[in-house]
């Protein structure tokens, strides 16, 4: 990575505070504008609002025990790994991974995987983190395998920026890893834009669909890398005719020192509704906020969100209203 020399010294303030990681794969593509802007430090990362929040959607107040995050009463998230393949610079979970990050000992994993155990109503665990396709295959297998054993978990979900980052390590062994289990598992790819989706990608996608994954996808409405219609219209086409259903577009979660990314709710919006008429229903992901504080997450079209002057009102899904400044 080549930076000017004035901007030397801050970049590496925001290295020492945010973990910087890129892959050789990404470093072949770092040219176009939209992928430097995801991956490169910026000193504006320095830069924290007064609303910004080191736990942004409100994790903590949902951990029962180490590694779980059980907010809604079907699904809940294991996080057992605090490393990833590469560090995204708007991470709504920046201050948890990388050297922030606390990998689950082996005494913690499997408290919180008893938890799953004795929780019958969870339907779906989510593997997020961290990376869970950057653990080593053998790790990655134990834990699956104690989720496939577990009969009320019928979804085991993982979500991943390995494929269009890292497409390498989507192996022969990790593909055969999935297509043992007999749970279902889905593959929630992070992608922001179409130049991600690398003939590389594709082939690592193709491979992952051949493993039996459902594919779905999560992508973040960014500024100055998505925010437009032509490259929203590009990723959700893109996505979709490599087996990848468009699943969510996050406004960007309010993460300390990421206000370069975000707009307001207002310009989403009209970005989001200007898809209608424009793609097919297939390649049209829902539009969500997560509600700061951990109260859970919002589809921003819907009759629960009231755009104000200076703000928003959203209403969670258990009636309760709450401020959102814009």
């Amino acid at each position: 990575m080549q930076f000017k020399e004035n901007q030397q010294d801050g970049l590496t303030k925001v290295a020492e505070k945010y973990t910087v990681r890129t892959t050789p794969h990404l470093d072949e593509i770092m040219h176009h504008p939209a992928i430097a802007r995801q991956y490169l430090p910026d000193t504006r990362e320095l830069d924290y609002q007064p609303d910004e929040d080191g736990d942004p959607i409100g994790d903590k107040a949902h951990t029962p025990v180490k590694g779980i995050v059980h907010r809604y009463p079907d699904r809940l998230l294991l996080k057992p790994y605090h490393a990833c393949a590469v560090y995204c610079r708007f991470c709504f979970r920046r201050d948890m991974v990388g050297r922030q990050g606390e990998h689950l000992k082996e005494d913690e994993l499997q408290t919180a995987l008893d938890y799953i155990r004795q929780h019958t109503e969870v339907w779906e665990v989510i593997l997020t983190g961290g990376d869970p396709f950057a653990l080593s295959i053998r790790r990655l297998k134990e834990i699956l395998s104690v989720l496939d054993d577990i009969d009320h978990v019928k979804m085991i979900r993982i979500h991943t920026r390995v494929p269009v980052a890292a497409p390498d390590l989507v192996t022969t062994d990790l593909c055969a890893a999935l297509a043992e289990l007999n749970t279902v598992v889905t593959v929630s790819v992070h992608c922001n834009h179409a130049a991600e989706i690398t003939d590389a990608a594709a082939q690592a996608l193709k491979k992952l669909h051949g493993a039996g994954a459902m594919l779905i996808s999560q992508s973040v409405l960014l500024k100055n890398v998505n925010d437009n219609s032509a490259a929203l219209e590009n990723l959700f086409r893109k996505l979709a005719e490599n087996r990848v259903k468009p699943y969510y577009l996050h406004h960007p979660d309010k993460a300390r020192g990421t206000a370069h990314f975000r707009m307001t709710l207002e310009d989403g919006l009209a970005l989001y509704k200007n898809l209608r008429g424009h793609l097919s229903g297939v390649c049209i992901p829902h539009y969500m906020l997560d509600i700061p504080g951990g109260y859970g997450k919002v589809a921003l079209d819907s009759t629960k969100v009231s755009l104000k002057e200076n703000h928003a009102e959203i209403m969670d899904h258990n009636g309760v209203v709450h401020i959102y400044k814009d």
